[in-house]
């Protein structure tokens, strides 16, 4: 089976992640997408980066009726931080019968020469990459990728929290069972910190 690992921290997930899911599910021949959630992205700061167990059930709320996609908690469960090259490795041993696709942004893949044994994701793994504006795909690693042209949604996780923090709605922007759970929950009030 085709499997998109779809990396992120996804705090929180919304309906631009979604769409590119499904976008990439639509267009690639990729027969599912697991959501990876990063505990902690070795390139951000934890700073107001909610609980990993909790932007995971988020992520489950968000794609419950969807069978095509999965979310994953498997960074939780190996060394910290997340490093993509160890997930892979890790994967591949455990389901050796999938083949593993790489799904990142265009703003991402400009830094993949920083990332941890960024020649060995290149070499061995097929890139996914979706637009993301100002940011063109310069393929200078002579890695394996495919460019998708995705809606241009210009939402992010960082402006759905200082929507939430000023108190404003975030309706739209993530699917409702997730606002629900945000604001039933208090998600995103304060600086959250582990």
């Amino acid at each position: 089976m085709k499997i998109g690992l779809y990396f992120g921290s996804f705090n929180p997930i919304h309906i631009g992640h979604l769409i590119i899911a499904n976008q990439i599910l639509n267009e690639s021949g990729i027969d599912k997408i697991w959501f990876i959630i990063s505990p902690q992205n070795p390139f951000k700061s934890a700073d107001g980066l909610m609980n990993e167990y909790d932007r995971f059930h988020l992520v489950q709320k968000a794609i419950e009726n969807d069978s095509r996609l999965k979310a994953s908690d498997i960074e939780f469960h190996l060394p910290k931080p997340s490093y993509t090259v160890h997930t892979l490795a890790y994967l591949k041993d455990k389901s050796p019968e999938n083949e593993f696709f790489i799904i990142m942004g265009s703003d991402g893949f400009q830094n993949l020469n920083k990332w941890k044994n960024f020649e060995v994701i290149v070499k061995n793994y097929p890139i996914i990459i979706y637009q993301r504006p100002g940011f063109d795909v310069e393929n200078k690693l002579d890695a394996m990728t495919t460019v998708m042209n995705a809606p241009l949604l210009e939402i992010s996780s960082t402006h759905i929290r200082k929507l939430i923090l000023a108190g404003k709605s975030i309706k739209y922007l993530v699917p409702l069972n997730v606002e629900e759970e945000i604001l039933s929950n208090g998600f995103f009030r304060k600086a959250h910190k582990k």
